[in-house]
């Protein structure tokens, strides 16, 4: 007989399922994002779902309607792109096909981030190129680039987008490129997870708050910055996991034994007195993190800090940039380990540098590394000098 296949989506899930990759390897995340971002593709796409699926597997599908998907049955409106399609691939060649989708995308609406402030990409001609649409629409170009063979997304690299030949003869020689207007999905159409609190999108609101609250509590017992004892986006994994031992509050992103045991007893005493009075079912399994910290990247990392080898060397030993090296180093000791990296601040940064970034930390609410710049200023700070200082702040403070 016939089947229908019926998906349900909700871009908060998403969300959740990014929380669960926080705990892992660079590497590791960059590529989940990846593959993430093809489900929302997919999910929110216009185009013929079969095209997209079997483009997805390295096939190619020989109609543009298969007569029987949704999109197909139900065709959205398509507008000419030729020029959009022009100044995507301008973009991607102007940084040397090295960024992902998202920063492009970011350049091209002049939305100056933190990542496009620290590499000058404010500078490029392509820069607000394309300001007269949004970030989701340049996605939408990117994804049906990559259908038509003119973009390449390199996952095992990142996910970094690459011109291909057919890309550079379409630069060359131009030809009407027809797009497809994408679904516009908004966050709050997913009425089933509202009034969820910001930073714990997927888990439980109300325990979340109270784990804010006892968080607060210990940072003023202590006289430290809340962020200090467990970030924001432990406290969402513990709303979700319910961990109610110190040893499975390990295995919640960004908690390592040294923070379990320093700072954990309180909060699985609260969890489980939660638990038991509203009757919560917890996950079965707490699987997550057990890859990520035996991750050979970390110890190899720790070893060579250990051996005072700056930052540099130990990103050109393992292939990678520096800043992947710091998102590392960022995981290690958001998790309790306690890292000392005096030795590359002092050849980065002087001691009254030093002294004005870890005093903005201590009075600081949150470590928002965007509002750190802010508030120090752009032309004596780079993002990676802020990041340098948060590592070491928390490492001192809270480890």
């Amino acid at each position: 007989g016939e089947g229908q296949c019926i998906t349900f989506y909700s871009y908060k899930d998403i969300q959740k399922l990014e929380k669960f990759m926080q705990g892992k390897p660079v590497a590791e995340q960059e590529i989940g994002k990846q593959l993430l971002l093809d489900t929302v593709s997919y999910a929110e796409s216009a185009i013929c779902r079969r095209v997209i699926l079997l483009h997805y597997f390295g096939e190619k599908y020989p109609h543009d309607n298969c007569g029987n998907c949704d999109n197909c049955l139900n065709p959205k409106e398509q507008i000419e792109a030729k020029d959009e399609v022009l100044t995507a691939l301008d973009a991607i060649l102007e940084v040397n096909e090295k960024y992902k989708g998202e920063h492009i995308a970011n350049i091209l609406v002049g939305k100056k981030t933190a990542a496009i402030k620290s590499f000058k990409h404010y500078t490029l001609d392509s820069f607000g190129a394309g300001s007269d649409h949004n970030e989701s629409f340049w996605n939408a170009v990117f994804r049906q680039c990559m259908i038509n063979g003119l973009i390449n997304k390199d996952i095992e690299n990142y996910g970094l987008l690459q011109v291909t030949p057919k890309g550079h003869e379409f630069i060359a020689n131009p030809v009407s490129f027809l797009l497809v207007k994408n679904h516009e999905y908004e966050e709050d159409d997913d009425s089933g997870t509202a009034g969820a609190p910001s930073g714990a999108t997927g888990g439980d609101p109300m325990l979340f708050s109270m784990l804010k609250d006892l968080r607060k509590q210990i940072a003023r017992r202590k006289n430290l910055p809340p962020y200090v004892i467990f970030q924001d986006p432990s406290l969402a994994d513990m709303s979700i996991q319910y961990p109610i031992t110190l040893e499975e509050l390990q295995k919640i992103q960004g908690v390592g034994q040294g923070k379990a045991q320093r700072y954990g007893r309180e909060f699985v005493e609260l969890i489980a007195k939660y638990v038991e009075e509203n009757e919560i079912d917890r996950p079965d399994d707490f699987v997550v993190r057990t890859i990520a910290n035996k991750s050979k990247m970390k110890v190899f990392i720790i070893q060579n800090i250990d051996r005072k080898l700056s930052f540099e060397d130990i990103a050109n030993a393992k292939g990678v940039e520096v800043r992947d090296i710091i998102s590392e180093v960022e995981a290690i000791v958001n998790s309790g380990t306690k890292l000392n990296i005096d030795y590359y601040v002092n050849s980065v940064l002087d001691d009254d540098h030093q002294e004005e970034v870890f005093s903005y930390f201590r009075e600081a609410e949150e470590d928002s590394v965007e509002k750190a710049l802010d508030e120090l200023g752009e032309d004596e700070y780079s993002e990676e000098d802020i990041r340098l200082m948060r590592i070491k702040f928390l490492s001192d403070m809270g480890n």
